[in-house]
């Protein structure tokens, strides 16, 4: 009888540990913006403080950062869908051949080039299995956090796969709820009155229609706060189970097109903003407000100390159409913007909030890129037992925000965009089929279509405005090597010459 009461109270520990071990897996906010440039906020990434820092009001932007850490060279791809493609898979975009923004099934995206073919990339974007054609099979960062009892959700822009494949639709990627979600990367209408891109029969007016949020149509009401809405309504379950969460809170925000935010745009009109500019800035305020309404949902329900926050935008901010000119000159002193190799369209704000290990306030100048987030989130849910169909080339920065050194200061980053993103000559703003490869102060940018090289000291010459190629030959050189090695070994995609039909030359010359 003493031995069986024994039995009972060790199961009774047991089962009571096993209650508290899963109490404290802390849930998981990653909240990603959708063009944000690095300066499009008032929190400087920069060493000084800027006139668009000026500019722009994210007073919750702040307040995070103020909890946290700010990572100053945080980096993804230049165009979204090749972003979010090495968040969810931990691939980089060379490998996944996610190269250029997905949408329509088997139909590439590029403009016409006058002199190179462009090759056959992953147009149907990452998949949960194989048969798809023209796609990665992976598996997601979602599903494998799903399988480990966390509650997955997509809050707003997913952009994963191309229509009519199965990861238009994120439930099909391990998300347990989809809101808003499917294969676009835009928006029709960010308002109410515009039913979201329905017309008043209910249709959608293109394929950029934002699906669901019906019960918001005709109303006056822009879409940010309606997806920060709707996400409070699905963690509302998962706070009440104590079961841990997973929120993707992806915005449409600050994508094209530019409209106004009616809860913000009248006071950057009264500052002298034009009126897309007035409009841009108040997709950025709203884009922050509801940052804080989460943060402020957290706090009430007493789960924020237990709850990771991390800010990231997809790509460098957008600096083309529709901005007020000059154009390219949105992200200053970074160099062009949205699409470009150039800083602006790779460097973009982020800020990481962890409770009790990340120290708050504080600042990591070390780079990080896009794909390392899927080893860092599973470090942070706990999750070290895991299989994955794809390699894995990000890095967790676990251990930076820990304190820890780490050589995230010098290991090679690369690049690969063997596409033609825009029509027209953009040579000027780093735009066209190019590869690129940062290693500690340096940057390399190569050009298929000509072979040309820049070469920039990113520590000395933020703005990219001094190609160094020719004065340090060796070190052009070494680049050339370690990058053309580097995207050989994920076998990586080139161009060929219309005109031949021989596949441009590696950097390295072969």
């Amino acid at each position: 009888m003493r031995f069986s009461k024994t039995l009972e109270a060790v199961a009774l520990l047991s089962l009571v540990s096993n209650v508290q071990a899963e109490e404290k897996r802390p849930n998981i906010i990653l909240f990603l913006v959708d063009d944000m440039g690095w300066q499009d906020t008032s929190v400087p990434f920069h060493i000084q403080k800027t006139p668009l820092n000026n500019r722009y009001s994210t007073p919750n932007m702040e307040r995070l950062a103020a909890m946290g850490v700010k990572f100053t060279q945080a980096y993804a791809s230049s165009v979204s869908s090749p972003s979010r493609c090495s968040l969810l898979t931990g691939a980089n975009a060379a490998r996944h051949r996610v190269t250029n923004w997905t949408f329509t099934k088997n139909v590439p995206t590029d403009e016409k080039h006058e002199t190179l073919k462009i090759p056959q990339w992953n147009v149907n974007g990452v998949q949960p299995v194989e048969g798809v054609s023209n796609s990665f099979p992976a598996t997601s960062l979602a599903a494998i956090l799903s399988d480990n009892g966390y509650n997955t959700i997509n809050c707003g822009k997913a952009h994963f796969g191309a229509t009519d494949t199965p990861s238009a639709n994120p439930v099909n990627l391990g998300f347990n709820v989809n809101i808003a979600g499917h294969a676009a990367g835009g928006l029709a209408s960010y308002l109410g009155k515009e039913r979201f891109g329905h017309n008043k029969n209910g249709e959608p007016v293109s394929g950029f229609a934002v699906p669901g949020l019906e019960e918001y149509w005709d109303e006056d009401v822009f879409i940010t706060e309606v997806l920060t809405l709707e996400a409070i309504k699905a963690l509302e379950s998962s706070i009440e189970k104590k079961e841990p969460f997973f929120l993707y809170m992806s915005h449409y925000a600050v994508h094209v097109p530019l409209q106004a935010d009616n809860r913000f745009v009248d006071k950057y009109l009264q500052r002298g903003l034009s009126q897309s500019e007035a409009n841009y800035a108040s997709m950025v305020e709203g884009m922050d407000k509801s940052l804080g309404d989460l943060m402020d949902y957290l706090e009430s329900k007493e789960v924020l100390e237990n709850t990771v926050i991390i800010f990231m935008s997809d790509n460098g901010g957008y600096s083309l159409y529709g901005r007020m000119p000059p154009l390219h000159t949105q992200n200053s002193p970074l160099r062009s913007g949205k699409g470009s190799a150039y800083e602006g369209g790779i460097r973009v704000p982020m800020i990481v909030y962890w409770n009790g290990v990340a120290s708050p306030g504080t600042t990591i100048n070390d780079y990080v890129i896009i794909e390392d987030f899927f080893p860092s989130i599973l470090e942070m849910a706990g999750v070290c037992d895991y299989h994955t169909k794809q390699c894995v080339d990000g890095v967790s920065f676990v251990p930076m925000l820990k304190g820890k050194k780490s050589d995230n200061g010098s290991r090679p980053l690369i690049w690969n965009m063997p596409n033609n993103w825009i029509s027209g000559d953009n040579r000027d703003y780093g735009i066209g089929a190019t590869c690129t490869i940062r290693q500690g102060d340096y940057k390399l940018i190569y050009w298929y279509e000509d072979g040309k090289k820049e070469l920039y000291n990113i520590r000395t010459d933020i703005g990219e405005t001094d190609n160094i190629a020719e004065s340090f030959p060796l070190l052009t050189k070494q680049l050339s090597e370690l990058l053309s090695e580097k995207l050989r070994s994920v076998d990586a995609q080139r161009p060929s010459f219309l005109s031949t039909g021989e596949p441009c030359l590696w950097p390295d010359g072969r």
